[in-house]
């Protein structure tokens, strides 16, 4: 028996740019578009934390072997971070676990740390991830309280901007290479300026030339897919 159109289509490989919601994990989008299309072969070119928001690249079918040509391309975040207060996660999923007075810092403190975060560096990955570390994934031991040594990365940042400067918070801008955490970016802005920082808000607005505007909301992208398998089913 042969698929029916739909199917074909989506096995044979396409690209589905996806506005990722705040909450969810990649492969929790990964798992409702693969239930929507009822297709094995489906996954994302680029981990989004569940706290971030914005641009992941899904590929299905035969577009899986181009996962890895996205993953090594540049990418592009919006984001604020707050200083001040730092967390063990760098973000907000894990609570508070320090706080100083930044009543001190100006506008211009904060700008002038900004250029020496740009190009090639070593940056040292967050606690809280993927990374492997003796064989287990790095955020297993951090979840426990454990101290996990992790060893710096070759990390490039093309771009970084300062959008909004209204102490403690900082908006920015920042273009950069496969690999960079912005939650360690946005520590090492608050350790430059001597008062510590913390991730509240991140937004990834490109990856290559794929653009977030060009995206739609997962659940646009989960109504619409039903209906074109309706459709193609008469």
């Amino acid at each position: 028996m042969s698929e029916d159109p739909f199917t074909a289509k989506y096995l044979a490989g396409q690209v589905l740019l996806v506005d990722k919601p705040l909450e969810w994990t990649s492969f929790d989008v990964v798992k409702k578009i693969r239930g929507t299309l009822r297709i094995k072969k489906i996954g994302h070119a680029g981990t989004l934390d569940p706290l971030a928001t914005g641009l992941l690249i899904l590929c299905t079918g035969k577009m899986t072997k181009q996962i890895e040509t996205y993953q090594g391309q540049e990418k592009e975040y919006t984001g604020t971070l707050v200083l001040g207060k730092t967390t063990p996660s760098l973000d907000l999923e894990t609570e508070f676990d320090s706080g100083v007075s930044t009543d001190h810092l100006t506008p211009t403190d904060v700008e002038t740390v900004r250029e020496r975060f740009i190009g090639a560096q070593q940056q040292i990955p967050p606690h809280y991830s993927a990374i492997r570390v003796d064989g287990k994934r790095a955020y297993k031991d951090a979840h426990k309280g454990k101290t996990v040594k992790m060893e710096p990365r070759l990390v490039d940042i093309t771009e970084l901007e300062f959008t909004r400067i209204e102490i403690p918070e900082v908006d920015f801008r920042v273009v950069c290479s496969k690999g960079t955490y912005i939650r360690a970016l946005a520590r090492d802005i608050g350790e430059a300026v001597g008062v510590g920082a913390h991730l509240s808000a991140l937004r990834r607005t490109r990856i290559g030339d794929q653009k977030i505007e060009d995206a739609l909301p997962l659940a646009d992208w989960v109504t619409q897919l039903k209906e074109e398998h309706a459709n193609t089913r008469g």
